[in-house]
């Protein structure tokens, strides 16, 4: 069994290509999702972000995101606290989560900062999702309903796809126009040889 990190910048499509590997079979383990649901009952987390910004985190003793999302994007130093506190037990959720699926030749974690989290290392290989700029902010634009200068502040707080393409030689082209299933099973057949 091979771990394979999934990643890309917010808008990429990484969940899109998430899905179509699923229906080819593949488990994948969603790490954004995942951190929403363990956020909300992980008693050590919400310890942390009451210590972090006290009672403003939550709303109905749920986590208010737009509150955090806010703080996050526009304070790095309160980004870098936040990943600090929830990235560990989402690794471990991980962890778990993969010796129930480890029969499969290949484990996907779909996560959208492995390269900036140094995260990249706990995987046998990384493919990342690539897509046009604009095209990214279109996308992100049309799922969450939010102004473009908040999808250009999350995209900021990532890095370049320029940047992290020279440190995976696995990437997928999310254009709209390259089909999608014969790069992954170039690249899964790279992999796995």
């Amino acid at each position: 069994m091979k771990k394979i990190g999934l990643t890309g910048g917010i808008g990429s499509g990484k969940s899109f290509v998430g899905k179509i590997l699923e229906s080819m079979g593949y488990p994948v383990y969603y790490s954004d999702q995942r951190a929403k649901k363990i956020m909300n009952t992980n008693s050590i987390i919400r310890e942390g972000l009451t210590k972090i910004f006290g009672s403003e985190a939550f709303i109905n003793d749920r986590i208010d995101r737009d509150f955090l999302a806010h703080q996050i994007f526009n304070k790095p130093v309160l980004r870098t606290k936040i990943n600090d506190l929830v990235h560990p037990i989402v690794r471990d959720d991980f962890n778990k989560w993969s010796k129930s699926h480890n029969a499969h030749q290949f484990l996907f974690n779909e996560a959208a900062i492995l390269f900036e989290t140094g995260a990249n290392k706990n995987f046998d290989a990384v493919i990342l999702v690539c897509a046009p700029e604009q095209l990214k902010i279109e996308r992100v634009l049309e799922r969450d309903a939010i102004k473009e200068d908040d999808v250009k502040l999350k995209m900021n707080a990532q890095w370049t796809d320029d940047r992290k393409i020279k440190l995976t030689p696995y990437h997928i082209v999310n254009d709209g126009i390259q089909s999608i299933p014969p790069q992954i099973e170039n690249i899964l057949l790279a992999i796995g040889s």
